[in-house]
């Protein structure tokens, strides 16, 4: 298994939509693997392909507390949001920032697994607010979106002023 750079905001390469998987084959069955080790390594709960310079449909997720839950949505698509919820939300592409984001309570998403195969599943609370914040990833979308225009540039000065420290240390 391999590492996979996560790419941070403001990246342009973020903002690539993603584009349908259509081979499901042992090279993606290994991107799978190295996503898992890239997102508990970070550590984190979800990550989209697009986070990793793989503009594919494609996210990973576990939201367990002993990483023993892991999910794979290829070619994923919400099909029903209920209610309404408003989380503190972070984001491996945005490191060390948090806000309130709105989304749904619950949604059920239609998706194939790594074979191909089509599953439906039932998310809500914490996963639903996972799966919704990784497939804006695959959108071109950001949490940092949500925000005002005026904390979003705050956001993008204190990530910039992160690297330019971390170039001199």
């Amino acid at each position: 298994m391999a590492m996979l750079e996560i790419l941070e905001f403001p990246d342009p390469r973020l903002r690539i939509v993603a584009q349908p998987v259509t081979r499901f084959d042992a090279a993606l069955a290994q991107l799978v693997r190295d996503m898992f080790e890239t997102m508990y390594a970070a550590p984190g709960i979800g990550l989209a392909a697009t986070q990793v310079n793989v503009h594919q449909r494609l996210l990973v997720a576990d939201v367990s507390e002993a990483h023993d839950q892991p999910l794979v949505l290829v070619n994923p698509r919400i099909l029903a949001q209920h209610g309404a919820q408003t989380y503190q939300e972070g984001c491996l592409s945005v490191p060390g920032i948090f806000a309130d984001v709105d989304r749904a309570l619950a949604i059920s998403v239609e998706a194939e697994d790594i074979t191909g195969k089509t599953f439906m599943l039932d998310a809500s609370d914490l996963l639903a607010v996972c799966i919704q914040h990784e497939m804006d990833h695959l959108q071109g979308k950001l949490f940092v979106d949500y925000l005002s225009p005026l904390k979003r540039e705050m956001v993008r000065r204190k990530l910039d002023k992160r690297h330019r420290q971390a170039a001199t240390a």
